[in-house]
């Protein structure tokens, strides 16, 4: 994969939105790898619009869930706010505008996986907000970014992946059996900048539910849903 982005043209064809500053979007997919290996020249790197565009996000998301949930409580809004804009959520997103491919990154960085990397991923979305709005405004953010935000808000919902399902375990196997879950690590697939960790959860020696994510907590977090369904389902506690 070239250094260099695609076209521009292209890449405002696949996001939707046509730049007038076609230099905010630039910096956007500027990774500060590629500026450490470019020093001196114009560019700067996206860290600066990161910061800006994950205030931004936070903003469309509470008013998101605020209209959308008016009876939920304000623990509630926060849960799933925070599933929404987390690292896996924002890379999702980024992988299906393609940033990946269209990302200035430094040699070292494109070689060793950086282009599917969730942080990088994460980082860049966050920063293509900011140009956004820096660009078009709060409105043309909110346009952009909601239909994504939303698929993945239903399925958030559906797999009940804003409550924190370890807690929630810890909770009921304490009162059950008087003794905490025990979380083991079973295998890792894929390359290093993609890793699926697949890990178990077990009471004493029996095996009550499994899962698997890209980081070792959302796996644990999904193995502690499949226990708590299987819980719910009388497949659980002998």
């Amino acid at each position: 994969m070239n250094e260099q982005p695609q076209d521009p043209a292209r890449i405002e064809a696949v996001l939707g939105i046509s730049f007038r500053d076609p230099a905010l979007l630039r910096e956007a997919l500027t990774h500060s790898s590629y500026i450490n290996e470019h020093r001196g020249g114009a560019l700067r790197d996206n860290e600066r619009l990161e910061f800006l565009g994950d205030a931004v996000l936070d903003i469309i998301v509470a008013d998101m869930l605020f209209r959308r949930f008016p009876h939920a409580s304000e623990g509630e809004l926060t849960q799933l706010r925070a599933a929404l804009v987390r690292t896996e959520s924002l890379a999702a997103i980024g992988r299906r505008f393609q940033l990946g491919d269209f990302l200035l990154l430094g040699h070292g960085e494109a070689t060793s996986g950086g282009r599917q990397r969730l942080s990088t991923l994460c980082s860049a979305m966050e920063a293509l907000i900011a140009a956004i709005y820096l660009d078009r405004g709060l409105e043309a953010v909110s346009d952009f970014i909601s239909p994504p935000l939303q698929e993945i808000l239903a399925g958030v919902i559906k797999h009940r992946l804003h409550v924190d399902a370890r807690s929630e375990l810890n909770e009921r196997v304490q009162a059950r059996l008087h003794a905490p879950p025990r979380y083991q690590v079973d295998g890792a697939d894929g390359p290093e900048h993609e890793k699926e960790f697949l890990i178990t959860v077990h009471v004493g020696e029996q095996l009550i539910g499994s899962g698997r994510g890209p980081s070792k907590r959302s796996a644990a977090q999904a193995a502690a849903a499949d226990a708590l369904r299987r819980l719910d389902g009388d497949e659980g506690l002998a």
